[in-house]
């Protein structure tokens, strides 16, 4: 297949060297934590202690409907032809998506057709030496016969500690498992019907009584534990009611996660496991109010989790067009902000979900409201992607594999290849950047003087937030041996 492309032999005959290919007869290795704490390398026979780069996609095919569906419309030769394709484009890990619908309906119970799926989706790609990331429940293909459903909903998460008691227990010591994540994108409801009680009874055990509870907001009205309500999402610098509901949150989300990784390590105790964050967990920016802050703090998180995920989209100023390096410039701040937070806490980071439009006459995302954008914009930004978090994180893994005509968003267009499978632009980049981090050990990141990101401030004021920005740009302007 390589024959007719040169470019494609150079390549390849890269990752062979790296070891990023391996025999179809051969074993995957188990990867692990490496002893540096901030990197992965593999553990087992045929390479143990080889630096390992999770470099690759999150997996749903066009033409399946939208949101991803995987499981309800599964191909089995199909999914073989893309992982084939996959190694060729220097993949090495597949992030894909479970559902209620395909594998978890009920209770206490998997559902047979799901995971026999999930069975023949981990052998094929066992065989083309590719690892699977599989990321939690979620609605994509219907959601399950109990309501409500949500990250704070206590039922709810005790059914989901049973599913992964499960579910990790079948795959036990399968080495094509790279890591679980817990959930795509969690975020901690702001105000929803099963969010005041537990902010009641959360209040009450932090300070014990009324008085101390008035004291500490400076509140002058009565309060009665049980009736407190939640405070409305609006600016107010280091208020102190603010900042508990925010820290509030910030406890549910721990105890999802702590909970979750807890009912995985019961089956499973040697399995990876993560979270993908949005990015508004670093609340550098906030899209409406401080009340996007997802509540699910990467150095609060860090101590239940064996490393950190982190999305990035472009939005710093509205979603980027591509119509002056000053917005793309302000982007990768923005970028480097966040995952410059996230890697503080010392553990290692991938970048598990990136990219953007482009290339297409009246793409749907926003309606066709955003200019054109072509293929060669989109390779030279998303480069810029993974040059700029390269060293705060230590893997990449592309929004999509393929562009996706069914999408209203910006998936649409995020693909490494067009609907047909022809690469783009972007596509023949990821290929090249496959091979230069292919098994090798990312130094950590060196840069200037950047501000500190004040976390109280942020999460009460959204122009904290804008401040904060600002000043991150400047001084990334300044540094200027990482930005001629």
């Amino acid at each position: 297949m390589f024959r007719n492309h040169p470019a494609l032999v150079v390549i390849v005959s890269l990752l062979l060297a790296a070891g990023q290919l391996r025999a179809a007869d051969q074993p995957l290795s188990k990867v692990k934590i490496a002893k540096d704490g901030r990197s992965f390398e593999t553990e087992t026979e045929p390479e143990p202690g080889r630096p390992f780069v999770p470099f690759g996609v999150n997996y749903y095919r066009p033409g399946t409907g939208w949101a991803p569906q995987v499981w309800k419309q599964f191909d089995a030769e199909a999914t073989r032809k893309d992982f084939a394709r996959m190694k060729e484009m220097g993949i090495n890990c597949v992030r894909v998506f479970l559902s209620y619908g395909s594998f978890y309906t009920d209770p206490g119970v998997l559902k047979s057709e799901g995971v026999e799926k999930f069975d023949q989706f981990l052998s094929l790609a066992e065989k083309a030496g590719i690892y699977v990331h599989p990321a939690g429940l979620d609605h994509w293909e219907g959601p399950p016969n109990w309501r409500p459903v949500a990250v704070a909903d206590q039922p709810t998460l005790q059914f989901t500690e049973q599913f992964w008691k499960l579910f990790a227990a079948r795959y036990r010591g399968r080495h094509v498992i790279f890591a679980y994540d817990l959930k795509n994108e969690p975020t901690i409801d702001w105000q929803t019907e099963i969010i005041p009680p537990q902010w009641n009874v959360w209040l009450e055990k932090k300070y014990t009584s009324i008085e101390k509870l008035a004291a500490a907001w400076g509140a002058t009205n009565q309060l009665e534990f049980g009736k407190i309500p939640v405070p409305p999402p609006k600016n107010a610098l280091r208020d102190r009611q603010l900042l508990d509901f925010q820290s509030f949150r910030e406890y549910l989300a721990d105890e999802w996660t702590r909970r979750q990784v807890a009912a995985i390590k019961s089956a499973d105790p040697e399995a990876l496991v993560t979270v993908g964050f949005l990015q508004t967990s670093v609340p550098s920016h906030f899209w409406g109010s401080i009340a996007d802050y997802a509540g699910f703090r990467p150095e609060r998180q860090a101590k239940f989790l064996d490393f950190l995920e982190i999305h990035f989209y472009p939005l710093a100023r509205g979603a980027y067009e591509y119509k002056s390096e000053d917005d793309e410039l302000a982007n990768l701040a923005y970028l480097e902000s966040i995952v410059r937070e996230v890697a503080r806490v010392g553990k290692p980071v991938v970048l598990a979900e990136f990219g953007w439009y482009g290339g297409a006459e009246k793409p749907k995302f926003d309606k066709g409201k955003h200019p054109v954008g072509t293929e060669e914009q989109q390779a030279k930004y998303l480069r810029r992607v993974v040059e700029t978090s390269a060293g705060f994180v230590v893997g990449w893994l592309n929004w999509g594999f393929y562009d996706h005509p069914d999408a209203t968003d910006c998936s649409e267009l995020t693909g490494l290849l067009r609907v047909d499978g022809t690469p783009k632009a972007w596509g023949r980049t990821f290929q090249q950047l496959s091979a230069r981090y292919a098994g090798t050990r990312i130094a950590p990141a060196t840069i200037g003087a950047r501000p500190a990101l004040d976390w109280d401030a942020c999460l009460t004021s959204s122009e904290s937030t804008r401040q904060f920005r600002d000043q991150y740009l400047k001084d990334l302007l300044a540094d200027k041996p990482r930005w001629k």
